[in-house]
């Protein structure tokens, strides 16, 4: 079949995409005639489509390999609690117009630290009205660290719908479990709260974010018929915290898997180092940073959907691009050689585990502590020589500031029962000061 020949087809499916006032009717078409999954499909194959798709698990939902995360979106002045909505809507708009069903966020997401509701659940709400909310799968999560008894996990769920202006969340996770908060969970009653929730069609499916160790992620993985988990992964962290023992273990399991920082916020997307590039410039095909990085999560069979935290949309778009060579299983041997070239290269320079994720701020202190660990990872990933250091002086004290320095920590600690990472800040943070605050 030719390829021209299926435009008129493709406009009709777009036509019926974008009718916001019948979406109800389109769902009824969609069950009883099953044209628009057949016509996907098909414009799918012949290459008009070229967004692709996942099964999601056990949770029988297609879902696309490109996920939409909403914790680092476009924001005014600096303040992470002040989304840019202008910009952020119309990113999010665009991406679902280009087939990303799959939008991520949480209750602390934008927020002011992680005791109180940010700004992005109630931004989402925003984004998805004018019919774009039942084109996607949305996706939400329950605070562990502000669990204590039954009561509370209800209330905060009803309090998420009330937040998301929607009666059902499609995919619920159990954020951030660990060792601390696994315990209390299951001692308040986490197993019956998500039964009823499902029973009583608050949500859909339930799952868990995980940061920790991968014998507690197999241990959760077997307490609970969870549908699905969300990780992090990526070519730096293979073997990191769940890892790729984790995503086979829970695959078999059969779940459905998200994946969170498969850019490493960023860190290996852009400004790599030249000698990292050089490496990438070996390969055949040439890509961008972050196509190597995204390809790389998509190479795995396993895995259903990784989430980009995008903040422009330079990088929406350049992210639905390369999701047209999502295949699984699509890397050669060479193009994972070169990969795990830059992955040691990386291995020897990084110092501190930081994904920037801002789990830790606000600081009681004010030190910006993503900031301090961004310039040092940056100063040692490009060198780490004396003749830089100057350079990364006068970027630390530009873009940190005087009043948010690593000098201005009073070692209170609180980040650090925060932080996924594990990092032990005060220590490091020591580090960025004796290096960039000296004379």
């Amino acid at each position: 079949m030719r390829t021209a020949g299926l435009l008129p087809l493709y406009f009709l499916y777009k036509f019926f995409l974008s009718l916001e006032t019948i979406h109800l009717l389109r769902d009824i078409l969609s069950i009883l005639f099953p044209f628009l999954s057949i016509l996907h499909l098909t414009l799918l194959q012949v290459g008009v489509i070229n967004l692709l798709y996942r099964k999601y698990g056990k949770t029988n939902e297609m879902v696309s390999v490109l996920g939409f995360g909403c914790m680092r979106l476009p924001i005014i002045d600096g303040d992470t609690t002040h989304i840019d909505e202008n910009k952020a809507i119309k990113m999010i708009r665009h991406a679902i117009d280009e087939g990303v069903n799959y939008i991520d966020t949480a209750y602390p997401y934008h927020g002011k630290g992680m005791e109180h509701g940010g700004e992005s659940e109630p931004f989402v709400a925003k984004a998805l009205k004018d019919g774009y909310r039942e084109r996607v799968k949305l996706a939400t999560k329950l605070p562990s660290w502000l669990i204590k008894t039954r009561t509370d996990m209800d209330r905060y769920l009803n309090e998420q719908l009330e937040r998301l202006q929607t009666d059902t969340i499609d995919f619920y996770l159990v954020h951030t479990l660990n060792a601390t908060t696994w315990p209390i969970l299951k001692e308040a009653g986490i197993c019956d709260f998500l039964d009823q929730a499902i029973k009583d069609g608050r949500i859909k499916h339930a799952g868990f974010s995980f940061h920790e160790r991968i014998g507690l992620f197999k241990e959760i993985v077997d307490y609970y018929d969870w549908s699905f988990c969300q990780i992090q992964y990526n070519y730096l962290d293979e073997t990191y915290q769940a890892g790729k023992e984790g995503l086979e273990y829970a695959a078999k399991k059969g779940l459905g898997i998200a994946i969170m920082e498969p850019l490493r916020g960023g860190k290996i997307a852009e400004n790599l180092p030249e000698d990292a590039l050089t490496f990438f410039n070996q390969a055949d095909n040439k890509r961008t940073p972050a196509e190597w990085a995204l390809r790389w999560v998509w190479n795995h069979p396993e895995v259903s959907v990784a989430l980009s935290g995008m903040t422009t949309m330079d990088h929406v778009t350049e992210n639905i691009k390369i999701t047209q060579d999502a295949q699984a299983n699509s890397l050669t041997e060479k193009e994972i050689g070169i990969i795990n070239q830059v992955k040691t290269l990386f291995k020897k320079r990084i110092k501190v585990n930081c994904t920037a994720c801002a789990y830790c701020m606000p600081c009681p202190a004010g030190v910006n502590i993503p900031g301090c660990f961004t310039i040092l990872n940056d100063y040692l990933i490009s060198g780490g020589t004396p003749e830089l250091k100057d350079r990364f002086k006068h970027l630390y004290n530009f873009r940190v500031g005087a009043a948010a320095h690593a000098s201005k920590c009073v070692d209170c600690g609180k980040c650090e029962s925060h932080c996924p990472q594990g990092i032990l800040i005060r220590q490091e943070l020591n580090t960025v000061k004796e290096l960039f605050e000296s004379i």
